[in-house]
């Protein structure tokens, strides 16, 4: 039974924490990614959906490394600022392609997200 609570304790975490670096996140960024994936804007979700698997590895090292939701937390706010630096960084060569619908700066930026993430994650380990 306990094992149920602890795993239902993270998870309910971990999906919280991951709502909120969206709505970070989408704040963060000059376009509205939800208007864009409405419209059928494949550059906006490649790109939201890269930040997302970042923010989430590194997230899911800092749960098995860490076994706990304060350390879980603090991580969350960690990733989330590597997130938005690195967005920082290629918002200039990024942001308007991506609202232009243009997929390969999105793959692009995605890819980077989801390296930073593992990179990230893996210095949980340290």
């Amino acid at each position: 039974m306990m094992s149920v609570l602890l795993f239902t304790s993270y998870l309910a975490a971990a999906v919280l924490l991951l709502f909120a670096f969206i709505q970070v996140y989408v704040r963060f960024t000059p376009y509205n990614e939800f208007a864009l994936i409405g419209q059928n804007n494949m550059a906006a979700a490649i790109a939201l959906g890269g930040a997302c698997l970042g923010f989430s590895i590194t997230l899911a090292a800092s749960i098995y490394f860490t076994h706990s939701l304060l350390e879980m937390a603090k991580w969350a706010v960690i990733t989330t600022g590597v997130q938005m630096a690195l967005f920082l960084v290629m918002r200039r060569s990024s942001s308007k392609a991506i609202e232009e619908g243009k997929v390969a700066p999105a793959i692009f930026l995605a890819a980077l997200s989801v390296a930073l993430g593992l990179l990230n994650a893996m210095s949980i380990s340290t």
